[in-house]
């Protein structure tokens, strides 16, 4: 899975202060110092909350992307198309999107260690109940209420730590959490399918049902208790102005458009490549199917490197390089041969991460007020696009095969392409004016 979009450069900025030289031995020396009373490497209580925010990130998003792999078992077992199958994908993702913002509103009045130890409980509880489904009506149902509640960690967690780390060790503190959210996209898909192989796709999310109950626990036992959080009450009317305000933004809408195009991309990529490869001329076994997804962690390298390549190119060239890496992939995967086609992953992989980092980081830049809000609204837009990719990309592969799958890649890219070069154009026009009402 594609790591979530944790908004961490909108936080680390909101929390990073000039570190006081005052001495905090006194109770008001403390009082004056706003890094007072935080956790800190060394410090107590900062061990057992890395990990378990480690834990979190690790249960979140192997229980979001659990059936990913599982999905050509499903459609075989309860005889379903591949595009109702992928319902069980898209349904978490837009549970997620769905309940992103209202959550992270419900945690600056409950609390983000409540509302996180929550949200946890109610989605290991549900992955528990979710190999009994008697359905894929049942199971998609439970999926969606899964998404809603693992909504609560993306919309805590970066709060949660700005508010409680000091702003020097924030950094290492997010990387961690963010390393559990790749580590629990890739492990969910991989230990379910080897576990598939031998047992079944039931016993598979009954596995991965009882890593996330312990994730849950170990998270339950390890987080410190919050002691700077203090609640306040955001109304829904003065939620909706920031929204609104936010989407009137043009440069705001075309980035959550460029993130949602990419993540269409990958979703469909990702939901659908199972059915190519353990079909002809491939023929798979489930385990190794699974076991490809370990591609995400070329992701890792390629997000880390989208700074350099804004610094170098410019964010608009960084964004065409993405779109065409992303589009070689998909071309090459076209290939019947098993080295072409995991060659395209990595290029679409690699191309998907540095599209997602450059287009989440420019959210942060742009917006200038209610920075977690823009970010909240990128992270709805980002698994909306997930969603549709799943449901979209299967509904082409059972209309055309692969090459449907890769042609609607295609035509998301374009799209990306063309709303970056429309941003360039109007920049470029915007300049000269600026020029010219100089000159004058």
């Amino acid at each position: 899975m594609p790591p979530a979009d944790t908004g961490a450069s909108v936080t680390i900025r909101a929390a990073a202060s000039p570190q006081s030289s005052t001495d905090t031995s006194s109770p008001a020396a403390a009082a004056q110092d706003p890094e007072s009373g935080k956790l800190h490497p060394g410090g107590p209580g900062y061990r057992r909350m890395s990990f378990a925010l480690f834990a979190a990130g690790v249960a979140t998003f192997a229980l979001l992307y659990s059936t990913q792999a599982l999905l050509p078992a499903i459609s075989s077992d309860l005889n379903v198309s591949p595009d109702q199958a992928s319902w069980t994908v898209s349904a978490a993702t837009f549970g997620l999107a769905l309940g992103v913002i209202p959550l992270s509103a419900v945690s600056e009045r409950l609390g983000r260690r409540t509302l996180m130890t929550g949200s946890l409980a109610v989605a290991a509880l549900i992955a528990l109940l979710v190999p009994f489904a008697p359905s894929l009506g049942v199971l998609i149902a439970l999926r969606t209420v899964q998404g809603i509640a693992l909504a609560g960690l993306p919309a805590s967690a970066m709060a949660f730590l700005a508010e409680e780390v000091r702003a020097k060790a924030l950094v290492a503190a997010i990387g961690l959490f963010v390393a559990g959210n790749s580590i629990g996209g890739m492990s969910g898909r991989i230990v379910t399918g080897w576990v598939a192989q031998g047992w079944g796709w039931r016993a598979a999310l009954g596995a991965v049902g009882l890593m996330a109950v312990v994730c849950a626990v170990a998270f339950r036992l390890l987080v410190p208790k919050a002691r700077h959080f203090v609640p306040r009450s955001v109304g829904p009317r003065a939620l909706v102005r920031t929204l609104t305000g936010h989407l009137g933004n043009p440069l705001l809408r075309r980035l959550y458009a460029i993130g949602a195009l990419f993540m269409t991309v990958f979703g469909a990529v990702y939901t659908v490549i199972g059915y190519r490869l353990v079909a002809e001329p491939f023929n798979l076994p489930q385990g190794i199917v699974g076991s490809i997804f370990v591609v995400y962690l070329v992701g890792t390298v390629s997000s880390a490197a989208a700074g350099k390549l804004v610094a170098r190119m410019g964010r608009r060239g960084a964004l065409y390089l993405a779109v065409g890496a992303t589009a070689t992939g998909l071309l090459l995967s076209l290939t019947d041969t098993v080295a072409a086609v995991l060659a395209g992953l990595i290029l679409i992989t690699a191309g998907f991460f540095a599209g997602h980092a450059v287009a989440s980081s420019a959210v942060s830049r742009t917006a200038t007020t209610a920075r977690a809000q823009a970010s909240a609204l990128y992270q709805c837009s980002y698994y909306i696009g997930s969603s549709l990719g799943g449901a979209l990309g299967a509904a082409a592969f059972r209309a055309s095969g692969w090459p449907g799958t890769v042609a609607l890649g295609l035509v998301a890219l374009a799209a990306a392409a063309s709303i970056t070069l429309y941003a360039t154009r109007k920049a470029v026009v915007e300049q000269r004016l600026l020029r010219l009402g100089k000159a004058a």
